[in-house]
């Protein structure tokens, strides 16, 4: 099974996660079809605008908890008592820049957000230029509790300091009416009219010149960028790295490999499990 699809359908270009089967986790592969699904539809003339979906109940599970921290043999996620910072730091900045190919793509990049976008999926939406979203799908970015720190660092530009904080300060998830009101997303709609509000939209922008489209998308993009988009990824990639061998970020990986992912996940997201409590590394 093709874990990203693409279809180019007249003007638009149809990019699809496609692990159903994991709820579109990441995985090794995932960031480099994406970034080569981004590039062709960048190279393709005839193509004006990139509306990027997942497939099945969700947008995007995360990265594969079950892959990375359920499996005890060596990964690029987590390193344990021979962390080296400048591998992991290489590995995820090369997947942070794999999804901002997204943001870097001149043609507007529109995502479908069903279900759920959280953690590294959250990653890959807010790299979009125009979100649209289920109301009664929910976003967010629960490994900020423990575990992990949004390398692409998108939830400040797109909502402010306090409104950031309070999502990821909490790891809470919220929905597609609470994400469209603070600006997170550009529109909520009911899941049955999802699919008409994005291909309107869609619709419109083929009308375009493309080199109309690039220019504006490069405008608006130099002022997020003067900002010092570049410089906060870094350090969010960085911080991410160590958060995950911290002494809580090993207590954590240690009680997913005792008790499964989703208990684990349950435990820290619902604040019932005390990951500084007698953390360390065995």
């Amino acid at each position: 099974m093709q874990k990203i699809l693409y279809k180019k359908d007249g003007r638009i270009a149809r990019i699809t996660l496609n692990r159903p089967e994991k709820l579109n986790a990441i995985d090794d592969d995932i960031p480099n079809l994406l970034q080569e699904a981004i590039i062709k539809a960048e190279n393709d003339a005839n193509i004006h605008v990139i509306i990027l979906s997942g497939n099945g109940k969700a947008f995007c599970g995360g990265y594969d908890l079950s892959s990375y921290a359920e499996n005890k043999e060596f990964n690029n996620v987590y390193q344990g008592k021979n962390w080296d910072p400048l591998s992991d730091y290489n590995f995820m900045w090369g997947n942070t820049q794999k999804f901002m190919s997204i943001w870097h793509c001149s043609k507007p990049v529109l995502c479908k957000i069903h279900g759920f976008a959280v953690g590294g999926g959250s990653d890959i939406a807010l790299c979009s230029d125009m979100i649209f979203m289920a109301e009664n799908a929910r976003i967010g970015y629960m490994a900020t509790r423990v575990w992990g720190c949004p390398s692409t660092a998108m939830w400040v530009y797109r909502v402010g300091a306090e409104r950031a904080k309070r999502i990821l300060f909490t790891g809470d998830q919220i929905t597609g009416n609470e994400a469209a009101e603070m600006g997170l997303v550009l529109k909520s709609v009911p899941e049955d009219k999802l699919n008409d509000e994005i291909e309107a939209m869609a619709n419109r922008l083929t009308s375009v010149p493309i080199n109309q489209l690039a220019m504006q998308k490069m405008v608006i993009n130099q002022a997020v960028e003067a900002s010092g988009l570049s410089g906060t990824q870094k350090l969010a990639t960085l911080l991410d790295g160590i958060s995950r061998h911290t002494p809580e970020g090993h207590n954590f990986k240690k009680r997913v490999e005792e008790k499964g992912w989703k208990q684990a996940v349950d435990e820290r997201d619902n604040g019932t499990f005390d990951w500084t409590k007698n953390s360390s590394i065995d």
